[in-house]
């Protein structure tokens, strides 16, 4: 009987071979980024800050950027990952070139980040356009989450400071796109805001609002069909008032805080005026009801607003609040919408917690840590991020079908753009062969077969 030596088997390790490319499932974003037309879009963005007889292309180096963030890159250094493999992913800037460019950037202030979104706009529309029953308003609705990141800063940064989770760092406000149970979502906006600012600061609401419906197609910028949902942050006076102004008629489903006389109404609710709480699926969520609130707690409001509560059992190992009532958790908002049940409204706003998920996978995708020190660098760093995680939204959307459709970042990274692949050169045609026996190429495959069929940008 022979003697092992270990669990795994021994392997020699040689260096120098020019035929392996690492990362060659990345080749899913690149072909995104091309079908798509972002690479010619942020590329003709930006040609006023491209400089005579540059070698690299400005718009290039920034999607560079974006694709080693993708890849999960977390400093400007990491786009190294794809100057090493020039027959996937072209020319690549030197670091010091990338610097550059991103101090250029962010000299240039407002007209660099408008220069830059409204390339992220036009290709959005165009990507749902292509999406058809897979993009998010495809029912007609476009739904917009807000909510606020803590993003932690271990070094003397530029508007960082201390947090109301007494930690040190910034407080971004971002916005997403929901794309719905079949689908994951997209950034809309991320303002850049210190460390103490307030989770409930109605003016930021509202500027990251404005960023937000820029984004979307322009028939979705005003009207019912666009809701805004926000945790009781964008519960405020000045926010709802805004959104519900004449002219903009948004439709918005908004947390609200549970003071003395929201407590004091819900006391007053009698048992009958109780409804059961629903599933997705339109079951009944055990152990939760909900009732709609009027009277007094209206007042001062816009016209037209409803206020609902849900009174659920606490879960286990779960701790009352002060504002909860007869050992129940309540929660409030208030929405404007008025033709759908109290219990559908309460679903439908339960289920902006999707927006967690959105935030999870930003964190994983660049957002981790803000690399830079001034806060007009790191500004354009969150600009890098979107387009990282948009392109890591539209290649599923566009692409991807089944269970994979809803793969986060670090899934689609582990299955998918790790994959190696042998570069094989004949005529003068490069092409990449997959492993055969890697248990995702079949989708990889698939998925350039589908983004194949999409027409080229014009």
């Amino acid at each position: 009987m022979k003697k092992r030596i270990g669990s795994y088997p021994r392997v020699r390790i040689e260096g120098g071979s020019r035929a392996v490319v690492s990362q060659a499932g990345g080749v899913l974003l690149v072909e995104t980024a091309r079908k798509t037309g972002l690479d010619q879009a942020i590329s003709a963005a930006l040609a006023p800050w491209r400089k005579a007889r540059a070698v690299h292309d400005p718009g290039k180096i920034l999607l560079d950027v974006a694709l080693a963030v993708a890849f999960g890159g977390d400093c400007l250094a990491d786009v190294g990952m794809l100057r090493s493999e020039p027959a996937v992913f072209g020319p690549v800037a030197s670091d010091p070139t990338v610097s550059r460019l991103i101090d250029a950037l962010a000299s240039g202030g407002p007209k660099a980040l408008a220069a830059i979104r409204t390339a992220r706009a036009h290709v959005r529309e165009h990507v749902w356009n292509l999406a058809g029953q897979a993009a998010p308003d495809a029912g007609g609705q476009v739904i917009v989450d807000i909510d606020g990141v803590l993003v932690l800063a271990h070094s003397e940064k530029q508007d960082a400071a201390a947090t109301w989770k007494k930690t040190f760092g910034h407080h971004p406000l971002m916005a997403f796109v929901d794309h719905g149970r079949g689908g994951s979502g997209e950034p809309a906006a991320a303002l850049l805001r210190p460390g103490n600012a307030g989770s409930n600061t109605a003016a930021d609401h509202i500027t990251t609002a404005q960023l937000a419906l820029a984004q979307l197609p322009k028939k979705y910028r005003r009207g019912r069909q666009t809701l805004i949902r926000t945790d009781s942050g964008g519960g405020t006076h000045e926010f709802v008032a805004w959104l519900a102004k004449p002219g903009r008629w948004l439709s918005y489903s908004v947390g609200m805080t549970i003071t003395d006389a929201i407590h004091a109404a819900v006391l007053r609710i009698p048992a009958t005026a109780w409804t059961v709480a629903v599933e997705p699926g339109g079951e009944i969520r055990d152990g939760a009801w909900v009732a709609e609130l009027d009277g007094d707690c209206l007042k001062g409001w816009p016209a037209g607003m409803r206020l609902i509560v849900r009174k659920e059992r606490p879960h286990p190992g779960a701790q009352l609040r002060f504002t909860d009532a007869d050992g129940m958790r309540l929660t409030c908002f208030a929405t404007n919408t008025k033709d759908m049940p109290i219990g559908a409204l309460e679903l439908r706003h339960r289920q902006r917690a999707r927006a967690e998920d959105r935030i999870r996978a930003a964190r994983a995708t660049g957002l981790r840590n803000l690399p830079l020190h001034d806060a007009a660098q790191n500004q354009i760093w969150l600009e890098i991020v979107q387009i990282a995680l948009d392109l890591l939204a539209w290649m599923p959307m566009l692409a991807l079908t089944g269970p994979a459709r809803l793969w986060e970042p670090r899934r689609l990274r582990l299955r998918l753009f790790s994959t190696a692949a042998q570069l094989v050169t004949t005529g003068r045609r490069r092409i990449l062969r997959l492993a055969r026996h890697w248990p995702w190429t079949h989708l990889i495959t698939d998925a350039l077969a589908r983004l194949d069929t999409l027409p080229n940008p014009g």
